[in-house]
């Protein structure tokens, strides 16, 4: 299994989505510039996650986006399943292998595939957001540049 630019940034966008829960609605465009991704890509993947209702939008002035339940309740797995990630790590012996037909490696790939799964399954996009390591990228994101004095932005 590779996983492709698609899943990377719908993971990172809902960490940034998390992150900033406290600010009720996040905006695609704030994501798309803390997290360098392009606004047009975060829209289709957006959508993606809204159909599988892991976030919620509103529109207008103070609209944008908000996490669908608590990022205690989502899992990384869900997070790739709606980003439409293959986390079959199945041998894919095209017309030699099957259930019905396995090769001599099918079981090691199919209990692989599942136990690759409960890993993912098991990481909640809570867990992830609270490591030190995200938290200091997170703030150092916040933080802009007026000629040259550091400011933190404080949304709160």
């Amino acid at each position: 299994m590779k996983l492709t630019t698609k899943g990377r940034y719908a993971v990172t966008a809902m960490m940034d989505l998390a992150l900033h829960a406290k600010l009720d609605r996040v905006s695609l465009v704030d994501i798309a510039e803390r997290q360098k991704i392009s606004f047009s890509y975060l829209e289709q993947l957006f959508r993606s996650l809204r159909q599988a209702e892991l976030v919620v939008s509103s529109r207008g002035a103070k609209g944008g986006y908000m996490l669908a339940r608590d990022a205690k309740e989502i899992s990384l797995a869900d997070i790739l399943i709606a980003a439409d990630e293959k986390i079959n790590l199945a041998c894919g012996g095209g017309n030699t292998c099957d259930d019905t037909q396995p090769c001599l490696t099918h079981n090691l790939w199919t209990n692989l595939s599942r136990e690759f799964f409960e890993f993912l399954n098991s990481k909640k996009l809570s867990d992830l957001v609270r490591s030190r390591h995200v938290q200091t990228l997170a703030t150092q994101q916040d933080v802009t540049q007026i000629g040259d004095i550091p400011i933190q932005i404080s949304r709160y």
